[in-house]
């Protein structure tokens, strides 16, 4: 077995935003350049502090230093550039996103500095996390600030939230045909507000769901062929597809990538069926 690039905590409890996880990475000075970041089905806030310091960037090579928020399903991006980090990392539903980030998802472009969004209270989070020496305090901290932000920021239609949790909670094999139904919009209706409220359109919305289940089975040993039929692609060569799609790679690479098999510890979840 690899030896752990990082070092992981997890709260004991469960935060105030619905849906919200929270991680706590520490760099163990093995973090290599160019390691490929996957999407998850959540808009990923990263609050970078400490000593250290971490860049990315994406397929076009925009770069991003420090504390970062990346939008949903974001596109090919690797770290560049890793030393002796820690972070607090939170993973948001959609849906509610826009309420503690300030701004829709959908007005996020892949990686955005967590500073354009938050001005000089992002710095000051930074800085009292730097001064915190445990983790519970740590959580607790972030929890507490994205709590009340939560409480200010636009919140999305109640439509577009049951969308997403019907997404979630099929693993994305549901049409948006049969959403805009159970909704009482019309596709169309549902198609505009669902992209501007969350940063997708809800077909490739539930895609990145169904992917994310799929890469999981994948990391847990799963057969391609079984994996396909169970996350309910049509065949392996559509599981394929959609892997490359959202990573660059094939479904044999991306069971092996560190920021995967690092998940049943940094978001555990309930077993896959």
């Amino acid at each position: 077995m690899a030896e752990a690039l990082w070092d992981i905590a997890r709260p004991v409890r469960p935060g105030r935003v619905a849906g919200a996880a929270m991680a706590g990475f520490r760099d163990r000075g093995r973090t290599p350049a160019g390691l490929r970041l996957i999407p998850p089905p959540a808009v990923t806030l990263a609050v970078i502090f400490g000593t250290g310091s971490v860049a990315v960037a994406d397929a076009a090579g925009r770069r991003q230093r420090g504390s970062v928020v990346a939008g949903l399903g974001f596109g090919t991006t690797r770290i560049t550039h890793a030393a002796d980090f820690a972070c607090v990392q939170v993973r948001l539903p959609p849906v509610a996103a826009g309420a503690v980030l300030g701004v829709r998802p959908g007005e996020l472009a892949g990686f955005v500095t967590l500073d354009d969004l938050w001005g000089r209270e992002a710095a000051r989070l930074a800085e009292r996390l730097s001064e915190i020496s445990s983790w519970d305090e740590r959580f607790a901290l972030t929890d507490a600030l994205l709590a009340r932000r939560g409480e200010t920021g636009p919140e999305a239609d109640r439509e577009v939230a049951w969308a997403w949790h019907r997404m979630v909670r099929t693993r994305g094999r549901v049409r948006v045909d049969e959403l805009a139904a159970e909704v009482g919009w019309s596709r169309k209706r549902l198609w505009s507000r669902f992209q501007a409220q969350t940063g997708l359109p809800p077909k490739r919305a539930a895609r990145l769901v169904r992917f994310d289940d799929a890469v999981h089975r994948l990391v847990a040993g799963g057969d391609p062929a079984r994996v396909a039929a169970d996350a309910g692609y049509a065949d392996q060569s559509h599981l394929h597809r959609d892997v490359r799609a959202f990573t660059g790679i094939t479904p044999a690479v991306v069971a092996g990538e560190p920021f995967l098999t690092i998940d049943d510890i940094a978001w555990p979840s309930p077993p896959r069926g």
